[in-house]
C-alpha cells in the first residue's frame, strides 16, 4: 500500500483547483449572454485551469525528482500566449460590428474606433 506524501497533497490541491476552474469556464461559455463576456471567462477561466493544472502537474513531477521542461514551458506560453488571443479576438468581433447584449452597460472602444475613423 502506497502512503501519499503531504507535500503531494499540494499538487493534488493544485490540480483539483485547476479542473475547478476550467468547469467555471465551461459554465461561463454556456451562460453569459454575448461573444465579450464568454470570451472574457473563457480567457481567464481557462488560463488559470491550464495553468493551475500544468503548475500542480510540475509540483508533483519535480517532487518525484524529475524536471520538465516541457511543463515549464507549457506554463509561461499558456501565461503569455492565452491572454493576447482573446484580446485579439475580441477586439476582431467589435470591429466586425458584433453587438454587444441588452445587459451590456457601456461601449469604451466604440468612441474611440469612431474618432479614428473621422480622423481619417
Amino acid at each position: 500500500m502506497s502512503v501519499i506524501n503531504p507535500s503531494e497533497h499540494i499538487a493534488v490541491l493544485f490540480i483539483l483547483i485547476g479542473t475547478i476552474f476550467s468547469f467555471l469556464s465551461a459554465v461561463g461559455l454556456i451562460r453569459l449572454p454575448d461573444v465579450y463576456t464568454r470570451s472574457h471567462a473563457l480567457s481567464k477561466g481557462s488560463t488559470m485551469g491550464v495553468l493551475f493544472t500544468l503548475v500542480g502537474t510540475f509540483l508533483f513531477f519535480m517532487l518525484e525528482g524529475y524536471f520538465s521542461i516541457r511543463l515549464f514551458l507549457g506554463i509561461f506560453f499558456v501565461f503569455l500566449t492565452a491572454p493576447v488571443a482573446a484580446h485579439v479576438i475580441v477586439r476582431a468581433a467589435h470591429r466586425s460590428n458584433v453587438a454587444l447584449s441588452k445587459e451590456s452597460v457601456r461601449d469604451d472602444l466604440k468612441e474611440i474606433i469612431d474618432v479614428v475613423k473621422e480622423s481619417k
